[in-house]
């Protein structure tokens, strides 16, 4: 992990000084976060890189996850889509298991924080075993609920409404029927992981080359975890309509969660699909292939992110502070991020993505001003320093 003070180049002197006293309110005190893994996803990803920058605050933060077999991450799956406007099938039966391992959860974690935060639905139940000890809790939700189906959403409200407040990714997904507190906090990335860090051409090269990706040919790459609301084969429709008039390679490349069963049959779905193009590369990436995704970003041309759905997109945040083109879907969090025509492209359908992947492909100047734009909105908006600074002030917010 960096030190705090390597940050300075990127966000100055004031930021991190404001940091380091918001932090002196909290020494202390303990913050405890809970979600279901330790890795796979924007939620862990943020956590581990979160963590290690409280504690360089001197801030004790801790970190824990609930545990649950094949059936109940399925069915935290389904909660998940139905809060994202989906109608998964979700029973009585299903909410009946759900809550069930969250009580077994809650025999067996240890609720040690004197700021408890919660990170999105599949241990919201957790807030049952809250003690009157002066406590606070807070759930955090990462997913888009612009349009959440109301059963689940009034399901989950009876836990909900047990917090102190609900924090989400943007302003849309406020809901006007929770009496409890509601705050906004933008999601980040870490300018210095390494997976956003600068790296040589010397080693793009040899990332890709060891991927069979060849470095002088146009590169169209989206990277998501293998999961059907990334819309992975639909990115491969868009590529081979623009394939017919430009020549061009797709890169689809990601891992999985172990909180999402479905990611391995979508992957071997992907795998079929791609048989018979050698200029189509599924990638399939481990946790541990951070500077893998960094060179894969850096070396390409455009970059796409053809969501259905979409809580935030860190993806997006990624590619933008790399000063590289993107083509997104206009859902859920990503037109916080884009501009459209300043420091991006936003598509509502299938035919606006391939003219706008034609465009960018034919029009390289143009793809380099927006992804320049790109980068300096993400540094004002969606760096670390940002992130923490919301959290420390949301914390503070508990006690006044």
């Amino acid at each position: 992990m960096p030190k705090i003070e390597d940050y300075i180049p990127i966000v100055g002197q004031d930021t991190i000084d404001e940091l380091y006293s918001l932090a002196d309110e909290f020494q202390g005190k303990t913050v405890q976060n809970i979600n279901s893994t330790f890795m796979g996803g924007g939620v862990a990803e943020m956590l581990s890189r979160m963590i290690p920058f409280y504690r360089q605050l001197e801030i004790d933060v801790g970190w824990d996850i609930i545990k649950g077999n094949e059936k109940f991450f399925r069915v935290t799956k389904k909660i998940h889509n139905d809060l994202q406007g989906f109608h998964a099938g979700l029973n009585d039966e299903d909410l009946s298991y759900f809550l069930e391992i969250n009580k077994t959860n809650a025999e067996t974690i240890d609720l040690y924080g004197d700021i408890i935060s919660i990170h999105d639905p599949q241990p919201i139940a957790l807030v049952n075993e809250r003690e009157s000890n002066g406590t606070k809790w807070i759930w955090r939700c990462h997913i888009d609920l612009t349009e959440p189906q109301p059963e689940i959403l009034n399901f989950l409200r009876n836990y909900i409404e047990k917090y102190d407040c609900a924090v989400f990714s943007m302003q849309k997904y406020l809901q006007s029927n929770l009496n409890i507190k509601q705050l906004v906090i933008y999601p980040s990335i870490d300018p210095l992981s390494n997976k956003n860090k600068d790296i040589n051409d010397t080693t793009i090269t040899s990332i890709v080359d060891r991927f069979g990706i060849d470095s002088d040919r146009p590169i169209v790459t989206q990277i998501s975890r293998f999961d059907t609301l990334k819309n992975p084969i639909g990115a491969i429709d868009i590529y081979k309509k623009v394939k017919r008039d430009i020549d061009c390679q797709l890169v689809l490349a990601g891992g999985d969660a172990s909180d999402d069963p479905e990611s391995s049959d979508l992957l071997e779905k992907v795998k079929y699909l791609a048989k018979g193009d050698s200029d189509i590369h599924v990638i399939f990436l481990p946790p541990s292939s951070d500077l893998e995704i960094n060179a894969l970003q850096r070396a390409s041309t455009v970059i796409l992110q053809n969501s259905l759905r979409e809580g935030f997109g860190l993806t997006v945040t990624e590619a933008l502070w790399k000063a590289k083109p993107v083509i997104a879907s206009s859902v859920g969090g990503i037109p916080l991020q884009i501009t459209h025509k300043i420091s991006g492209l936003l598509s509502t359908c299938f035919d606006e993505t391939v003219d706008n992947l034609r465009k960018l492909l034919l029009e390289p100047e143009y793809a380099l001003r927006l992804g320049m734009n790109g980068r300096k909105y993400v540094r004002n908006n969606f760096l670390i320093t940002r992130h923490v600074k919301d959290c420390l002030l949301t914390f503070r917010s508990l006690y006044n």
